[in-house]
């Protein structure tokens, strides 16, 4: 893990675009290492962007080597908790 970066939390501000406005979602420890409460993964946050922006992250495709990807991989599910 080396230096520890703090890599299994991360904190974001969303405003606008349809985003519930004044909460907090999710919770980690006093340090803000380990998550405790209410995760969303990577792909998640991403489809919920997206989700926002009018797009649906299951048709963005970009075709490298031969194969379709997409930014959400193949998860991602729209946080509608976020969502107004």
């Amino acid at each position: 893990m080396g230096r520890g970066h703090y890599n299994r939390a991360f904190s974001s501000w969303l405003a606008g675009g349809g985003v519930k406005g004044g909460i907090a979602y999710g919770k980690t420890d006093d340090f803000g290492y380990n998550l405790l409460d209410e995760g969303v993964h990577v792909h998640d946050f991403h489809a919920t962007i997206l989700h926002c922006l009018g797009i649906d992250h299951e048709k963005l495709t970009y075709r490298s080597q031969g194969r379709d990807f997409r930014l959400t991989d193949v998860a991602g599910k729209v946080v509608n908790e976020l969502l107004v």
